[in-house]
């Protein structure tokens, strides 16, 4: 069986990808993006790179920096067309199925050629996608139409699911599944609650990710309460750093930030999270946050944002985290903060609570032959 995958490059796809290794399909990847070069974790993939470019010409780069206005007057004579390159891969690769992640960036430009073709098509939500659709510049039409040629959809949480039948979905649903595909949790790395002292902080703030918010927040807390933790604030945007360091309030803490652009491989930050007493992420639209399933699975407390009510599908508020109401409230999250650090009765509950919950519905070992069944399942019913 032939599978082409359509996607941007993306940690949480390379998971997803992986679990079809050992399965016996022959896999494709169609970089929409085309950005970079071949992917080593996805190398026995067959990626489709290198498209987007008629002349990869010398001096490109420096031309794309200081002369950028002339750099996108040559892309537009220089650059192909998704739709033609797309066709000319479904031609040769004769998929017998097509399964692409993500709506805007790689379902729409490829959705003229599959309106063309009846190959089953399997279309997987992702994050903020369908929830947020119309700020991200799609149309309610667009939707609809997508979904009109929609075979198959898997959700990251069950929010998406209504709001695709809101949108005159009505075909097969797939289910629910963890956009990587499922976790890997290392038992090993899972401190036990009273050796937990770091707080983790997500430090997305791009106008979606509200991290801005968490700092003012922290600076709203009783200094006692801090003294003697680690702060780290991972995946942080520019302008958190900056806020950080232009803070007196954090001049006397030991608090420490990764940048956004600064990898953290999977394993370290798991690590992190298996000495968290307080896992922090705030953003004003998500779908169901792989880190916050991580941060469960690992034990640390969860302070969730709750856009579209889908945290709530998995955090049942004061007893396994907190949700927050307002994302845009410092006040109410540094009430939240300061009274998990407090109640450390809550966290320890919490803690087994939310490392078994993880195991139970999110485990990669559990999950991964059921996902390489569905596309045998898909396959045969098409034959």
């Amino acid at each position: 069986m032939k599978i082409l995958m359509v996607a941007i490059p993306n940690h949480h796809f390379f998971q997803w990808v992986n679990q079809l290794k050992s399965s016996g399909y022959e896999v494709f990847w169609f970089d929409i993006t085309d950005g970079g070069d071949k992917v080593k974790r996805i190398n026995w993939v067959t990626q489709i790179k290198k498209w987007k470019l008629k002349v990869d010409y010398p001096f490109r780069f420096s031309i794309k920096r200081y002369a950028p206005k002339l750099y996108r007057l040559i892309q537009k004579v220089n650059e192909r067309d998704v739709a033609p390159v797309f066709n000319k891969c479904i031609e040769e690769i004769k998929p017998d199925i097509v399964h692409c992640f993500e709506m805007k960036l790689s379902g729409l430009p490829i959705l003229g050629v599959m309106q063309q073709n009846n190959i089953p098509f399997i279309y997987s939500s992702w994050g903020s996608d369908l929830f947020y659709f119309k700020e991200m510049g799609v149309t309610k039409s667009q939707v609809q139409a997508f979904f009109k040629r929609t075979d198959y959809l898997i959700t990251d949480c069950k929010r998406d699911y209504n709001i695709a039948l809101k949108n005159d979905f009505k075909s097969s649903f797939l289910g629910v599944f963890p956009g990587n595909g499922g976790l890997n949790i290392d038992n090993n790395l899972i401190r036990k609650h009273e050796d937990r002292h770091l707080i983790l902080v997500k430090g997305y703030d791009d106008g979606v990710g509200m991290a801005s918010v968490v700092i003012q927040a922290l600076t709203l807390i009783p200094k006692q309460l801090l003294k003697h933790k680690d702060i780290i604030v991972y995946s942080a945007d520019a302008s958190v750093i900056s806020q950080i360091k232009t803070l007196t309030f954090f001049s006397d803490l030991n608090i420490k930030t990764y940048a956004r652009h600064q990898f953290i491989n999977n394993r370290e930050l798991l690590e992190f999270m298996g000495k968290s007493c307080l896992h922090i992420a705030n953003s004003i639209s998500d779908g169901m946050p792989n880190v916050l399933l991580e941060a469960m699975g690992m034990g640390a407390f969860p302070i969730q944002s709750n856009p579209g009510n889908v945290t709530q599908e998995v955090i049942l508020n004061e007893k396994n985290g907190y949700l927050i109401n307002d994302p845009l409230d410092k006040d109410e999250i540094a009430n939240l903060i300061e009274k998990a650090l407090i109640n450390n009765s809550l966290r320890k509950e919490a803690q087994h609570y939310n490392v078994n919950l993880v195991q139970k519905k999110y485990n990669r070992r559990v999950l991964q032959p059921k996902i390489v069944e569905m596309y045998k399942k898909i396959h045969l019913k098409d034959i």
